[in-house]
Formats: C-alpha cells, structure tokens, sequence
C-alpha cells in the first residue's frame, strides 16, 4: 500500500473523519469533506481499514474554510469545513448510525440546532506538557494553544496564556492539568489544578488572577483538596420555562460534570423538560441537578435524582434543597439504584450517560423495570444508537428525535430521544 492516496471523499463518520475507498478498502480520512478529491498521508493501519490525513486538496468544496484554524487541536476537528455544512453532516451522521448500528433506518435526518461558534465552551480540561497549557491535537501527545481555537472566551484564553508564561518564569514543575469552569455570563470562573505526587502546590497559588475566582489544586497521591484562591465553585441561574417566569440556581464544582454551550443551555434544559409528561421522573447520571430539579421547579412533580459521583453528588444535594418536598437525591451509581428501585406507574426515566453511554447492566434493568417514557439525552450518537436497538428489542418505539450542535465545529452532537413504552 502506497504511503500516499488520492482520495474521493464520500461521506462524514461518527469521530470526525470521513470516509473514502481505495481499490475497495475503506479509508477514514482527516480534514477532507464529502465530495473532495484529496491526497493524503497513510498514519496507520487497524482491522482492514487505513487511517489517513489529508496533505492537498485537489478538488475543494464549496464548503472548504480558508485558513481555518488547526483542525487537529482538541475540539476543532470540522474547522476546516463552513458552519451551516457541518451541521449536514452532523445530521448524516446521526441518521447513518441509527440504520448501521441500531439498525433503524430514520425517515428523515434530524435538523441540528445551530450554535455560535465562538467563545461557546464554560468547561474545559487542559493538558501541560513541556511547559505549555491547552489541548492535544488528535491522534498525538502534542499540546496546542487554546486561544486559535476560539472555543473559549478571549478572557479565559489570556488568562491560559498568562499560567503558561508563569508556570515557564517561576520553572513550577508537577503541574499535569487544569480543569476550568465558568458560568453563562462568565463573571465567575473556577479553575482546579491536578498536580502530580510529591507536588508543593503553595507555589501555583501565583496563578491566581483577576481574572479567575477560585483556585484550588489537589496532588494525585494526597486527599483532600488545597483552596489557594476565592472560591472553586460558579453558581448559574436558568430559566427552564418559555414562559421566563421560572429560575433555578445551580452551583458546581470546578471538577463536576455539566452541559458545556453557554449558548444552548437554556433551550436543551427547556427542550427535554418539555419531552417530561406529568408523573413521577427519575432523572439518571444526574450530576448537578440540571434536568431532574428543572423538572421538579416546573411542574412539583415528584423527581428521583441518582449520582454515583461525590464531587457532583455534593453539588446536586445542596442545588436540591429548595425542593426537598418534591427532589429525593440518591447517592450511589445508576445500577445499584436500578437493582434496588421499584418504579411508580407512569414514570418516565431521564437518561443523560457519559460518551459510553449506558451500561449493559443498566439498559437491561430499566427494560425490566418497564418505565412509560424515557428521555435519553446523548452526546455520542454510536452508543446512543447502540442502546436504542436493546429499548426497541424490548417494544420502546422511538417517538421523537432531535440534535442541538452543543459542540460546533466538533464532531459530536447531542442528541435528543424519546421511546415509549410499547405497553403504553
């Protein structure tokens, strides 16, 4: 096999390549769009397919970005291709993994909801490697500048920039990586520092700035958590109805889990509180509360809410107590809860799983527990359609779909769906 191809693109895949053949062998393939012919680089090989980067573009599309940032850096992988075009291909994307994976074929592609494509990012994790801070470039180890990126508000790229350049003047050694949280307006700003064992971190109490409102750093080999600066949580207010009537407060750790689009946060917590009918909900792989106490705030209803996690486990607990008459807040992991729960009629299950999305145990307990509707909320379409076939094996129907670009100029979606209960 040749080290270089000429390529004629075909069509996006779940991940960020797009897919090409070469004499019959599928090629997945960096920084092409469907319908170019590129040359480009073989990286490797794996189970019959070849993996590849684009190094010329011979025949561009419409749709090909001039001098679009690195579109390897964390985050960025469709820089290279225009806005509108990438949500077609988010769209395909979705619609491609139902048929191949879930084997159910979608009448039509979902729509995905647009975002802003700057400043859109209120949590990040940072990489530090060789002095500097920021994110890796797919497929390799090296650290790239966050700020060309434009994931991040300029603010929080200056004061990136700003550590780096300390970290590099004072020589501070042990610093593995930062986790940044800010909230919607972006007055508050938390960063935590994970530093390596044996680690002082007195001395990184430097990088605390204006610019930031809480510091804290936790060595890899200690317990306990070091408070060098302010105050390491961001508190944000919601509105969760479309009427604007309705406000829920939430606060969170640097290091918990949360929805990361300032833009579109609003209208996904509005979007799935919408798809909840009256009835008791159990809200799964909670975190903070977002969409079990959104839920709960609007409609009084009785909302179980389960977090494996203690670090979001304790932000959910106290975001939970305005509603201590309606919120029950249970602190172990989803399959233990689901071992142990017996459902009350008409419940509807809230389902929000990591990338990986739910556990093999998991999808088989809630098939056995028969809740009437449940809403899945997922940012990986692959395990998304993956879990879809085992609810539809065991009579959900799919009753509705939809995708909101949380992550522009990504490859991932989240997507929306609801599957009822075929004993409805």
């Amino acid at each position: 096999m040749a080290d270089s191809l000429t390529l004629d693109v075909e069509k996006p895949t779940a991940g960020g390549r797009m897919l090409a053949r070469h004499n019959g062998q599928v090629v997945l393939v960096w920084g092409a769009i469907p319908g170019e012919r590129v040359r480009a680089r073989v990286e490797r090989t794996g189970k019959g397919v070849l993996f590849a980067e684009t190094t010329e573009v011979v025949s561009p599309s419409p749709d090909r970005r001039g001098a679009a940032a690195d579109w390897r850096c964390g985050g960025n992988v469709l820089a290279h291709v225009g806005y509108d075009r990438q949500r077609e291909l988010k769209s395909e994307i979705i619609r491609d993994a139902f048929a191949r994976i879930g084997r159910m074929p979608l009448e039509t592609a979902p729509a995905v909801m647009p975002s802003p494509e700057q400043g859109y990012r209120m949590r990040a994790r940072l990489h530090v490697r060789g002095g500097r801070i920021g994110f890796v470039r797919e497929g390799s180890h090296d650290v790239c500048a966050v700020a060309p990126t434009g994931q991040m508000l300029p603010a929080t790229a200056a004061w990136i920039e700003a550590a780096e350049a300390r970290v590099r003047t004072d020589k501070l050694t042990g610093l593995a990586s930062i986790e940044i949280a800010e909230n919607i307006p972006a007055n508050e700003r938390a960063c935590h520092l994970e530093l390596e064992p044996g680690t002082d971190p007195a001395p990184f109490a430097g990088l605390a700035t204006d610019a930031i409102t809480g510091l804290s750093a936790q060595v890899l080999d200690r317990h306990g958590i070091e408070h060098l600066f302010g105050v390491g949580v961001v508190y944000d207010s919601l509105t969760y109805s479309d009427s604007g009537d309705g406000v829920l407060n939430l606060r969170r750790d640097a290091r918990s889990f949360f929805q990361g689009n300032r833009f579109l946060l609003e209208t996904l917590v509005r979007r799935v509180t919408a798809l909840v009918p009256d009835g008791p909900v159990v809200d799964l792989y909670a975190g903070v509360g977002l969409f079990g106490l959104s839920v709960a705030a609007t409609r009084a209803a009785q909302v179980t809410l389960v977090e494996g996690d203690p670090i979001s486990g304790h932000d959910l607990e106290e975001n939970a107590r305005p509603y201590a008459d309606s919120a029950r807040v249970i602190h172990t992991s989803v399959e233990d809860f689901l071992r142990h729960d017996q459902p009350a009629a008409g419940e509807t299950f809230i389902v929000d799983p990591p990338r990986t999305g739910m556990s093999r145990d998991a999808v088989r307990a809630i098939v056995g527990l028969k809740p009437t509707r449940i809403v899945y909320v997922s940012c990986d379409v692959a395990t998304l359609a993956r879990d879809a076939r085992v609810l539809v094996d065991a009579e959900y129907s799919l009753s509705d779909i939809s995708a909101i670009d949380l992550f522009p100029n990504t490859a991932h979606v989240e997507t929306i769906c609801v599957f009822e209960s075929g004993n409805r």
